[in-house]
């Protein structure tokens, strides 16, 4: 009897300490006005970024693709910066895809080269991060973690590039280095990049009321 009613009481601890972790995780995946507000400003901020590379990085992508067909890949990692920076600082479903698409909005409205397609850039580009954050479950967000979230930002880049531009008509060997470019661009501009920028942004205090701004303090 005893056995049974200490296993029992086993049991229901368990079935407790599994509804806390839920709740607990359920209450991080929830989203805040601040988180709202400071995601917002961040797709923003990251749109102004994109419309000066729109001519600088462009400049750059057709150099490059000049030099080696593929090779302009290389300049794409800035406009995949913002799906990385919002994941980073926001660390919730759903902040990757945000910040890029309203960064990509920004860069649209103001009179992207590439029009309505921006958009599906940016969405695109999200979704890349969050499922590399998702792999992660939310959880870690160090520099390999960031530098791979660019990577996936780059990969969503080079999928939607396959049916929104001529690529998929172009030869193995071209789509094969541009994607490896894409990615190292991905990783490097997107990713180291953008957790530098965030780890610069947490010094100043801004994310003071972000877990990011909150472990720099410590």
């Amino acid at each position: 009897m005893n056995s049974t009613s200490s296993g029992f009481v086993g049991g229901d601890e368990a079935t407790l300490d599994r509804q806390d972790r839920s709740r607990a995780r359920s209450r991080r995946a929830r989203w805040r006005v601040v988180d709202v507000v400071v995601a917002a400003t961040l797709g923003v901020a990251c749109g102004i970024v994109f419309i000066m590379w729109n001519t600088v990085g462009y400049a750059w992508f057709s150099a490059l693709d000049a030099l080696t067909p593929g090779f302009g890949g290389l300049a794409v990692g800035i406009w995949l910066i913002g799906g990385v920076i919002g994941a980073l600082v926001i660390r919730k479903p759903g902040a990757a895809i945000m910040v890029e698409t309203v960064a990509a909005s920004v860069s649209a409205a103001v009179g992207s080269q590439w029009g309505i397609e921006t958009l599906y850039s940016g969405l695109a580009q999200g979704l890349g991060v969050e499922l590399v954050i998702l792999v992660f479950r939310y959880r870690r967000f160090s520099l390999p973690v960031s530098c791979l979230a660019g990577v996936g930002a780059a990969v969503g880049a080079f999928v939607l590039e396959l049916f929104t531009s001529p690529n998929l008509a172009k030869s193995l060997e071209f789509n094969l280095i541009y994607l490896t470019c894409l990615a190292l661009s991905g990783a490097l501009l997107a990713g180291m990049l953008g957790y530098y920028v965030v780890q610069a942004l947490a010094k100043t205090g801004a994310l003071d009321r972000f877990p990011a701004g909150r472990e720099k303090r410590v």
